[in-house]
């Protein structure tokens, strides 16, 4: 089912990547789910200067990078984490010299907007006791980067082997937060950003950042983009200008 999916979404861009289309639409770029509000600002603002608005997909950096790694005609990919950008990397499929770490992030504890639960986040907090009978929503903590950081956080605090088997696995962290935002699970891990996001979720506190690596996202034009705008707009994503869009939604500049 998984390879099937991948295959249809591959082929919608490769519908997009016809030359024809290229020449009516900016280039088309891969991101990480949680950078849904803020890239679409950016690539607004970049259309406002009269160039052409680029076509943006969103999903898991994970899948994103399987589809890259299949052959998906995109022009440039972000990711919420650094592995995953490291894998594309490794297989030749980005630009030498376009890679770049330009943005940062938090990782979050959410309930649901109407919760009364309070938990500090320290080693050893009662988090399970504080889901009662529900489970804990996360990203697929196997491969999702948001999922990763989670389980490294709870790990770190000696949290993780309480949830380890309570975990309702998303495919990205937005999928996640909606399982919260229905009231589908009484907590979650998501970026900071992404509980920003939502008047769904209320935020119950932020991880230590000494509890997981840094969540740094990445961006890079990958090697067989020909679009014409693609290095001005991956520059313009990563100036000042661009970061300060960013910054409005949450996001701090690396």
């Amino acid at each position: 089912m998984h390879k099937l999916l991948t295959r249809l979404i591959i082929l919608c861009l490769m519908a997009l990547g016809t030359p024809a289309t290229a020449q009516q639409r900016g280039p088309l770029v891969l991101a990480a789910a949680s950078l849904q509000e803020s890239l679409t600002a950016a690539a607004n603002a970049w259309a406002a200067k009269g160039n052409a608005r680029p076509v943006l997909s969103f999903a898991a950096s994970s899948a994103l990078a399987r589809q890259i790694e299949a052959g998906a005609p995109a022009d440039i990919f972000v990711s919420a984490d650094e592995p995953w950008m490291d894998s594309v990397a490794q297989k030749g499929l980005i630009r030498k010299g376009t890679r770049v770490s330009f943005l940062a992030n938090r990782l979050a504890l959410i309930a649901p907007a109407s919760s009364r639960v309070t938990l500090p986040i320290a080693r050893g907090f009662p988090i399970a006791r504080a889901l009662g009978d529900g489970r804990l929503a996360m990203a697929d903590p196997d491969a999702v980067p948001a999922g990763r950081y989670g389980k490294t956080a709870l790990m770190t605090l000696g949290a993780w082997p309480s949830v380890a088997n309570r975990i309702a696995r998303a495919e990205n962290v937005r999928a996640a937060m909606a399982l919260v935002e229905r009231g589908e699970a009484p907590l979650g891990i998501v970026y900071a950003t992404d509980a920003r996001a939502s008047q769904k979720v209320k935020l119950v506190g932020l991880f230590p950042a000494s509890s997981h690596p840094p969540i740094t996202y990445p961006i890079a034009t990958l090697a067989a983009s020909r679009h014409p705008q693609v290095e001005g707009f991956r520059r313009f994503l990563i100036s000042r200008e661009g970061k300060a869009i960013f910054a409005r939604f949450g996001f701090q500049p690396r």
